[in-house]
């Protein structure tokens, strides 16, 4: 028994330190993306989608398990992969674009795999954080839904510039992204939102148990980094602003969650000491 626990524990030991890793190799990825061009862009791109994958499916392993896990990537990669074939053959949900060719590795019906791999990696903290806002499955399908939104408004309009993608109708956007139709935003949070309920479902299979840093960490990052991101580096002050307040649904009200649960830790570790200065926390 006692070697079944220890077992355990150096399994979630394990793999929090592969998630934690995956996290800040993710983050120094997406600071050099930025800082390269051509060819070194497409790896790098390639390489930002897989470590948030991993990162993603690692915390998942260690808070809920590997089959918890597998089924998420079935679930979010298998329904973004079929929109997007859906999307690049009829123009439903999200409106007629095309995938350039030959630039982010192996394709199905000619969409790149790891764009159906991106899904998992950017919407798993979203799902995360989410769900730290609130415990009702409808409020949750929601915010992950608007929070799959403002994601794209950065990711849509940096992969756009990059040329990794392109639209039929590049007029009837946002003001400063007219290149992108609001019909795409329509299906984003249409598609999420599906994933969202088949996450609500999937969810009940396990329990969670463990630190929800990892996924808080890297929305933090993708929301602040990418605002920054554009409006210096990128030369896309329209994203900059849209991405910031459309994350922001669920950025605010987690950085007040944050610091509020901080000061609440910082009152509980006072107050025994304070009023019972004799005494160690949990005596009698």
């Amino acid at each position: 028994m006692t070697d079944s626990i220890e077992a355990n524990r150096m399994f979630s030991r394990v793999w929090q330190a592969i998630s934690a890793a995956c996290m800040i190799l993710l983050i120094a990825a997406q600071i050099g993306y930025p800082l390269s061009s051509g060819a070194a862009r497409d790896r790098i791109t390639v390489v930002v989608v897989l470590l948030s994958v991993a990162t993603a499916l690692a915390h998942a392993v260690v808070t809920r398990g590997a089959h918890y896990a597998a089924g998420f990537l079935a679930i979010v990669s298998g329904l973004g992969l079929l929109s997007e074939i859906v999307g690049t053959a009829t123009g439903f949900p999200f409106g007629s674009y095309t995938y350039a060719t030959d630039r982010l590795g192996p394709a199905i019906a000619g969409v790149p795999l790891v764009v159906a791999l991106a899904w998992t990696g950017g919407l798993y903290p979203i799902w995360v954080v989410a769900g730290l806002s609130t415990r009702r499955a409808v409020v949750r399908i929601g915010l992950t839904a608007m929070g799959a939104v403002g994601w794209d408004l950065f990711l849509d309009p940096q992969m756009v510039t990059d040329g990794q993608w392109n639209w039929s109708d590049a007029d009837s956007g946002l003001p400063g992204l007219a290149q992108i139709p609001y019909t795409n935003y329509l299906g984003w949070f249409a598609v999420a939102a599906v994933m969202a309920l088949a996450l609500t479902i999937w969810d009940r299979t396990a329990a969670h148990t463990g630190s929800t840093v990892v996924p808080v960490v890297v929305f933090l990052w993708t929301w602040l980094g990418s605002a920054l991101a554009h409006a210096v580096f990128l030369g896309l002050p329209a994203s900059a602003r849209y991405g910031a307040v459309g994350l922001g649904i669920l950025g605010i009200p987690l950085v007040v969650w944050l610091v509020q649960a901080r000061h609440e830790l910082g009152r509980q570790r006072f107050r025994p000491s304070c009023t019972h200065p004799s005494r160690r926390p949990g005596t009698m």
